[in-house]
C-alpha cells in the first residue's frame, strides 16, 4: 500500500516574535513627569521633544510614529474629532489613546497612565489603527464613533 503521510492541520504554538510597545508622548502631556512616570513603570517611552520640533502640525508626526509603529498617549481632544488628524491616524496604522480629563494636573495625569498602562498593553494587541478613549475613573476603550 502506498499511504499518505499525514500531517497536522494544527498550528504550532510559536508566535511571531511581537514588535515592543513603545509609548509616544505628545507635546501636550510635557516633557517629564508623565514620561518619566511611564519609564518607572517599565514602558518604553518616546517623548515628542526627542524627536519633534515644539509645534510640529499633527498631520505631520502622526505618520511618522505611525511608520515607527509607535503608540501614541495625548490628551489633545481634538485629534479625535478635526479631520485631518483623524485620515492622518487611520492612514498611518496608529493607535491613539487619548486622554478625555483635560483638567488633570502632570502627576495625576502620570499616575492615571501609570494606573491603566495594563489595559493599554491588552489594548495593543488588537490590529490598528484605532483611537481609544481614557477616562478619569480609568475606563479604557476604543472610541466606537470611527
Amino acid at each position: 500500500m502506498n499511504a499518505r503521510r499525514r500531517t497536522s492541520k494544527k498550528r504550532s504554538g510559536a508566535k511571531r516574535p511581537e514588535r515592543p510597545l513603545v509609548l509616544f508622548v505628545d507635546e501636550c502631556l510635557g516633557r517629564h513627569l508623565v514620561p518619566d512616570a511611564l519609564i518607572a513603570a517599565g514602558a518604553a517611552v518616546e517623548p515628542y521633544h526627542t524627536q519633534f520640533q515644539p509645534g510640529t502640525p499633527d498631520a505631520e508626526w502622526l505618520p511618522a510614529v505611525g511608520r515607527k509603529g509607535w503608540v501614541v498617549l495625548t490628551k489633545d481632544r481634538h485629534v479625535r474629532r478635526r479631520p485631518i488628524e483623524v485620515q492622518a491616524i487611520l492612514s498611518s496604522g496608529v493607535k491613539a489613546f487619548v486622554l478625555t480629563c483635560g483638567d488633570l494636573q502632570g502627576l495625576e495625569q502620570a499616575a492615571l497612565l501609570v494606573k491603566v498602562l495594563p489595559k493599554i498593553r491588552r489594548l495593543c494587541r488588537r490590529p490598528g489603527p484605532f483611537i481609544a478613549t481614557i477616562t478619569r475613573s480609568g475606563i479604557v476603550q476604543i472610541d466606537r464613533t470611527r
